[in-house]
């Protein structure tokens, strides 16, 4: 790989790398390849694993419960299991900043820089449809795309904003349990798995990305309780965007401190590039009382769609809302159609509805729109599952099962 010299330079320098022979030889070899088992729809993980190609026991990544290592010849991206929310393909390094955050049930939780949504779904596992996840994503097409994973993977109790840290300072103030920061970074991290990165990294792209850094930080921070903890976190190297941006925020925040960094090398850790930072701010933390969600949440009306709110939802007028909590359906000429997201994240004996399981062929010929015959069943809703796991909607007419699963996701698998 043609490194920048002042990248490898920077890297010979840097005291944390301290066998800088054994980290350039990691360029050498392929990216590692991994994913995350979604508890939300998946409780067993070894249920699935032998679909996907994947040992329990050799390919579990130790910093990650849910998180397991696959080969090039596992091609799981291409899979029903996949489609279905069963897992998501994150790399294994960038798992560690949420098992940092030790998160508790019904706990409040800010991920401030969420897209894609790796981070964000890997939160919404932990929370296990308890508290409020509030994901926020600046850019309208991201956010866009955060808001297809948090549907995809069956999460039923978060917000999806596309705002500035500004705007998510000022509203919500002291508000969260816990913050994660994954801030925007130069990515030297990804260079094995994304040439671009490399293309785009410069030394003033580092100073860019630390400034910006700085600011985000600063801005989180305002949002957390007396108490609580702060996981900042990059997916890049040097010391300006990771121990430097910790220790000027350190320099400015006296009532903080740290309890610890981790740093993650291609050569040593099995995965690609990662740092966290673990921050907790100085007060008493507060006692969450046992969640009660079915009498916290509320059902709001947008136009003719109906969301479920979570629990203890705060005041969302003013800002730029891309999901308020779960989809569950519009009302379509005096009748309820039920979402695709109400289906997603639902399980067996949830909905007073029937769970039809299908064979694998049928599943893939679900997920290409087409209808398949179903003599025997009576007509109405469906929820089509593949090994238990929600797919969609199908709605049973004359002995047919008219598909309702999204245009826009269908595929050939």
């Amino acid at each position: 790989m043609n490194l920048p010299k002042e990248f490898v330079v920077e890297m010979n320098n840097l005291p944390e790398l301290t066998d800088f022979d054994g980290f350039m030889a990691s360029y050498d070899k392929a990216p590692v390849k991994s994913l995350r088992i979604n508890p939300l729809k998946v409780p067993d993980p070894e249920c699935i694993l032998e679909d996907i190609g994947i040992s329990p026991e050799s390919d579990r990544i130790p910093w990650c419960e849910t998180g397991f290592y696959y080969d090039d010849e596992t091609a799981p991206g291409k899979h029903i299991l996949h489609e279905a929310g069963a897992y998501y393909i994150q790399e294994a390094s960038a798992m560690a900043p949420v098992e940092a955050l030790d998160i508790k049930h019904g706990e409040r939780i800010l991920d401030l820089c969420a897209a894609p949504g790796g981070k964000s779904t890997q939160i919404a596992g932990h929370l296990m449809g308890s508290g409020i996840l509030v994901s926020n994503e600046i850019i309208p097409k991201r956010a866009e795309i955060l808001s297809e994973n948090i549907e995809r993977l069956g999460v039923p109790n978060a917000l999806i904003l596309c705002c500035e840290p500004a705007e998510i300072a000022d509203r919500f103030p002291e508000f969260f349990d816990k913050v994660l920061v994954d801030a925007p970074c130069s990515g030297e991290g990804m260079f094995r798995k994304n040439p671009d990165a490399v293309k785009e990294w410069s030394p003033k792209a580092v100073e860019n990305c630390a400034d910006r850094q700085r600011d985000i930080l600063d801005q989180a921070a305002t949002t957390l309780k007396p108490g609580g903890r702060l996981v900042y976190s990059t997916c890049t190297f040097n010391r300006k965007e990771n121990e430097g941006t910790i220790e000027d925020f350190l320099t400015g925040h006296p009532d903080w401190k740290l309890i610890k960094m981790q740093r993650f090398f291609p050569h040593a850790h099995r995965c690609e590039g990662h740092f966290a930072a673990v921050l907790e701010k100085s007060g008493e933390a507060i006692e969450l009382s046992s969640p009660k969600m079915c009498e916290e949440r509320r059902i709001e009306t947008f136009g003719d769609n109906l969301y479920l709110l979570p629990e203890s939802c705060p005041d969302l007028s003013g800002l730029k809302v891309v999901r308020a909590g779960l989809h569950l359906g519009a009302i379509k000429k005096g009748r309820f159609e039920p979402a695709h997201a109400l289906a997603m994240s639902s399980v067996p004996g949830m909905l007073p509805v029937p769970f039809l399981e299908v064979s694998e062929d049928l599943a893939k010929s679900y997920i290409r729109g087409e209808t398949f015959s179903a003599p025997k069943l009576p007509k109405g809703w469906y929820v089509i599952c593949y090994r238990g796991i929600s797919i969609g909607w199908g709605k049973c007419a004359a002995g047919i099962m008219k598909n309702h699963y999204p245009k826009g996701l269908r595929k050939i698998l």
